[in-house]
């Protein structure tokens, strides 16, 4: 179809003030493009790339600041009223491979309900409703927002070809959506890219084909809620993370879309669950996130601010679960946990023993035959370093723990991870000492260790964090990436660690 970019909807009706308070008018470059759009979120806007890009009928675009000032009108049925919101886009986020992009706010639009994403594809001979701020077929910068009726011809990869039943996408709907209207719920199903723009005004009279070609976001809805999650996610106190832990807990396994999600608690005994992303970008590994304790109020208080040390396991049967070590001693098996909290409860060691509040530090990984992630390697304040295999059966039963270490070297151990960083049969052991060291064990098993690899130095900037977790939260083939949360509140994720070392540093919060 060799159509032309839809830089209004030419013979739709202009809507009535109240309707489609969604709809976005963006101005480009003070007034080089006019494009439409509508908003999914509060801060973000859904709309076709080809609006931001040099070439239009090349919509391709590069993450970050738009190449022109960009301005958003939203909530504004008639922009010659001053209702709505005026704001600044500050960022595009393209869509590999579409015509499409996320553009986020410079604040958050008040007063309009965003509109849903489908997640059902359309059919072909479905109805659609298609809406804009472009042209008609007698006005050249219109002032209303027009809405008419469009059929599916076709359901493609990634895109839709429909027809106007009396009207067709013009100049300036690029980027307005195609809407499944039904039982009294809205919903985007495409965003305008191309039109042969019979009938509008300035286009040939010739011509007088309707049809278009719209980008589908149907399938997109993860994508969508991953990218306006990216605010919320970089916003948190992360210098007031205490402790993490990684883990399947909300979905997913080694090898499949989702990553590994994170479980935080911060210094106020706060609980967070971040769901991992289902896309390779290092940038973003997260895409949503659960509350799973709050903060308690004084004069209440909450188990959570006794917590010790924490770590993800996996005891096979569903999400992954959580070992906690309190304050008392005590030593607690949470069997599943997933965005709803905690469940299957198990006391691995009584409170107030004699001997857990010895412990210094934890860590579960796949150490033994068995190949669950439930073997859990503890660090002691005499030197000791023991393994407990196979917690989900064993407990932590002194007959079945194995003396891998026992060196006062280890008493320095400030933080452990388990990952799979160098590609053993059994999982490897991340450690940074007091002086801010780091060395890699790789393969460690029931044998103890089998040699030590240096991938950072003394006195290394890695002293300024409370906190470290080795997961699979890039590429999901193996947990061998590293998250750090800083003193100063930045994150850094190191993807692909190895005996080679940390190599690449991504700031996933600057």
């Amino acid at each position: 179809m060799a159509s032309v970019p839809a830089y209004a909807v030419a013979g739709g009706t202009a809507t009535p003030g109240g309707a489609y308070t969604f709809a976005v008018k963006l101005d480009i470059g003070d007034g080089k493009r006019s494009c439409s759009g509508v908003l999914v979120d509060k801060q973000w806007v859904l709309t076709a790339a080809g609006c931001f890009a040099d070439d239009p009928r090349s919509p391709k675009v590069t993450e970050g600041a738009p190449k022109w000032k960009t301005t958003a009108t939203v909530g504004r049925a008639d922009l010659t009223g001053t209702g709505g919101t005026v704001t600044d886009v500050t960022q595009v986020v393209p869509y590999a491979g579409r015509d499409v992009v996320m553009a986020q706010l410079a604040k958050p639009v008040s007063g309009v309900t965003p509109v849903a994403v489908a997640s059902a594809p359309p059919a072909q001979g479905e109805e659609l409703k298609v809406i804009g701020f472009g042209r008609t077929k007698t006005e050249w910068v219109p002032d209303k927002l027009h809405a008419a009726a469009f059929t599916v011809d076709a359901v493609q990869d990634g895109k839709l070809e429909i027809t106007g039943k009396s009207a067709a996408v013009c100049k300036g709907d690029t980027g307005g959506p195609a809407l499944r209207e039904s039982a009294g719920r809205v919903e985007v199903v495409a965003v305008n890219s191309t039109s042969w723009q019979g009938g509008c005004l300035g286009t040939d009279p010739a011509e007088s084909r309707t049809g278009a070609v719209d980008a589908r976001v149907d399938d997109l809805g993860a994508w969508v809620r991953q990218v306006r999650y990216r605010p919320v996610f970089a916003a948190a106190p992360w210098e007031k993370a205490t402790h993490i832990a990684s883990g399947y807990f909300t979905g997913g396994s080694a090898g499949g879309t989702r990553h590994m999600d994170m479980i935080v608690r911060w210094n106020d005994a706060e609980v967070t669950l971040y769901q991992g992303a289902d896309d390779k970008d290092p940038r973003h590994p997260f895409a949503a996130e659960y509350q799973l304790a709050e903060p308690p109020k004084p004069p209440k208080t909450s188990i959570w601010q006794h917590a010790k040390q924490i770590t993800g396991a996996s005891f096979g049967g569903g999400t992954d679960g959580l070992v906690v070590r309190w304050g008392d001693g005590e030593l607690t098996q949470y069997t599943h946990v997933d965005a709803k909290g905690f469940h299957g409860e198990k006391q691995l060691a009584k409170a107030k023993n004699t001997i857990w509040p010895h412990a210094t530090q934890i860590t579960a990984g796949r150490y033994s035959a068995n190949q669950q992630r439930d073997d859990l390697l503890v660090t002691w304040d005499d030197g000791r370093v023991t393994l407990h295999p196979d917690l989900g059966t064993n407990g932590v039963a002194e007959k079945a723990q194995k003396v891998i270490a026992n060196k006062s070297t280890w008493t320095h151990a400030t933080h452990i991870s388990a990952g799979d960083f160098t590609g053993k049969k059994t999982m490897d052991l991340l450690v940074r000492w007091s002086d801010g060291e780091v060395t890699l064990y790789p393969g460690v098993d029931t044998a103890g260790f089998h040699g030590e690899t240096n991938v950072r130095p003394e006195k290394s900037y890695w002293t300024n964090t409370n906190a470290m977790a080795g997961g699979a939260f890039v590429a999901n083939d193996r947990a061998n990436d590293v998250i750090i949360p800083w003193d100063n509140g930045s994150v850094s994720l190191y993807p692909g660690v190895d005996a080679a070392g940390t190599h690449e540093e991504i700031k996933i919060v600057k």
